[in-house]
């Protein structure tokens, strides 16, 4: 099975702190990944070196075939589907739900003198309708709640058919009904043929969609564990990587966890 996302001994330092030490992960072209750990523990970080908005200290950070540092980042991000906090806040609150998924196309936010061809239209619109976002398309981005506004990223992200895809906490800060709407949808997404690699940030368990195969613990900037969801998310692995006694279940395809008593 092809690599789509290759670190070798990534290191990434900034003002004088090592973000990352010594990262080695590969993520294969079927795999779906979630990435967990404590706050400032690097998942962030290494979301950026896969999407190429940034470059490692040292190391080497291979992204579908490209080295980063010896490609054309800006061409190498149109094959990537990203939905992030930081993407969000670049988008204009005035721009309309439809033009926010158009724009994909051209990797910017923002409409100005894009020329889009027919086939482009019809692709956010398909996109749209999957997402449950058609009767938001002349909504303006501002005016949209959190679940929505994530929905809309997410379609974003998908409206290029990348050949990887990043998402970097999209359950977060979404109440109970719009978590679960979301991760029904990122289930079924996952569980497509026609899907990418996946590669997901989030701080907690019960935010992995069922059809998620793989895991990686992170803490302090190395990797704890990393391999199979059922070989990592075990009490052992999560209490190490946290650092409070943790107890794990997993039922109908769901994880939770909870403080050992």
């Amino acid at each position: 099975m092809a690599s789509v996302l290759e670190l070798t001994d990534v290191s990434f330092v900034r003002n004088g702190n090592r973000i990352l030490d010594g990262i080695s992960w590969s993520v294969d072209e079927a795999d779906r990944w979630v990435i967990l750990g404590p706050n400032g523990a690097g998942k962030s970080t290494i979301l950026q070196l896969a999407a190429a908005t940034t470059h490692p200290s040292s190391g080497t950070v291979e992204v579908l075939g490209e080295r980063i540092g010896r490609v054309d980042v800006f061409e190498l991000r149109t094959r990537i589907g990203l939905a992030a906090t930081g993407l969000a806040r670049r988008i204009p609150a005035h721009e309309r739900v439809g033009d926010v998924v158009l724009t994909a196309a051209y990797a910017v936010t923002g409409r100005w003198r894009e020329r889009y061809e027919s086939m482009d239209l019809e692709r956010a619109a398909e996109v749209m309708d999957a997402w449950d976002l058609t009767e938001l398309s002349t909504r303006t981005f501002g005016t949209l709640s959190d679940g929505e506004r994530k929905r809309v990223q997410i379609a974003r992200a998908v409206m290029t058919d990348p050949e990887l895809m990043l998402l970097d906490e999209p359950a977060g800060s979404l109440d109970l009904g719009a978590r679960e709407s979301l991760l029904e949808s990122l289930a079924d997404y996952a569980s497509s043929e026609l899907a990418p690699a996946i590669v997901m940030v989030t701080h907690h368990v019960e935010e992995i969609p069922p059809g998620f195969t793989h895991a990686m613990l992170l803490s302090e900037g190395r990797i704890h564990a990393a391999g199979r969801l059922e070989e990592v998310l075990t009490d052992e692995h999560l209490t190490a990587t946290f650092g409070v006694p943790l107890q794990v279940a997993h039922e109908d395809g769901r994880w939770r966890a909870r403080a050992m008593r």
